[in-house]
């Protein structure tokens, strides 16, 4: 039986996360204490008590979900014997595997991905660009309703998140034409993301290039176990690469679907997803009927890893 240890990203955040475990584990409290002395105020309290909106702000829900993801991560490590063959995240969750991977100190990683919520917001002013959902559709068949769509300006898949849920990204107009276009041809559910920019598209070249300063001051360590990556849906276990390929996921489209199967095609078996929500075990579980998933994101979360372990 192996396992993969799964981290989520943006959109999972909610007021309370984190905090069943900062009450009942101590290496949980110490790291959110260890995320407000990183970024200098009290993450650990909107992580806690929120409000909605100041978690909704991408410089804060970056950092909040990894600090929570890394909490749950550290607490799975002391209570339960359980060791992953592969670590993986959504785009913002490569960084809490690379974390749990051995290669990213924690404060590092926090004030990297403030910052690189700050430069993905301020790349694209808001209500130029926009995301959409479109279900059902074939990955070719998304690149030309895209092709269509584009008239001049930027539009292409995002988020391959598991078969038929493609995200797509852009200028306003290229994806409200993509949707447009995709009903006509009979996908039904096609719709915009309440979301505050266009993530995982060319748009986002000026955060691509913002976030690779702040990460060339940045050390990174050895890997101690194999990261597969967003941009190229397979291992990395080279310290070298981990800053250009962090880079290249700003602008490139997230890979789940693909790296989901190659890790099931490695023999994983088991999926646990650490950190708030279960969207990732829900896209596992498109992808791969058989795998197991577990989420640990609460003391319930913790029971049920030691009781497989």
């Amino acid at each position: 039986m192996s396992h993969a240890f799964i981290f989520p990203g943006q959109g999972s955040q909610h007021p309370g996360m984190g905090r069943e475990l900062a009450e009942n584990f101590k290496i949980a409290k110490e790291s959110f204490q260890e995320a407000d002395d990183a970024l200098g105020f009290k993450l650990s309290t909107m992580c806690f008590e929120g409000p909605e909106e100041d978690l909704k702000l991408t410089a804060n829900t970056q950092p909040a979900i990894l600090a929570a993801s890394v909490a749950a991560y550290r607490v799975l490590k002391q209570e339960s014997p359980l060791a992953a063959s592969f670590v993986a995240g959504h785009s913002l969750g490569e960084y809490s595997a690379l974390v749990a991977a051995g290669a990213l100190d924690f404060a590092d990683a926090l004030r990297t991905v403030r910052a690189r919520g700050s430069f993905m917001q301020d790349a694209v002013p808001v209500g130029v660009g926009a995301m959409a959902a479109i279900l059902g559709v074939e990955n070719d068949v998304l690149a030309e309703i895209c092709q269509e769509a584009a008239q001049g300006e930027v539009v292409s898949p995002a988020n391959f998140n598991s078969p038929g849920q493609i995200v797509i990204a852009g200028h306003v107009g290229a994806v409200t034409r993509a949707i447009e276009i995709a009903k006509a041809r009979g996908f039904r559910k096609a719709m915009p993301l309440p979301v505050s920019a266009p993530f995982h598209c060319a748009l986002m070249q000026p955060a691509a290039e913002r976030l690779a300063g702040v990460l060339e001051k940045v050390q990174v360590s050895p890997l101690v176990t194999a990261v597969v990556s967003n941009v190229e849906a397979k291992p990395n276990t080279d310290a070298g690469r981990v800053k250009g390929l962090l880079v290249d996921q700003v602008c490139s489209p997230v890979r789940w679907d693909e790296s989901v199967r190659f890790m099931v095609a490695q023999g994983v078996t088991n999926f646990v997803e650490i950190g708030p929500g279960k969207v990732l075990a829900g896209l596992v579980k498109r992808i791969e009927k058989e795998a197991q998933t577990l989420n640990v994101q609460d003391v319930a979360g913790v029971k049920a890893l030691t009781e497989v372990a």
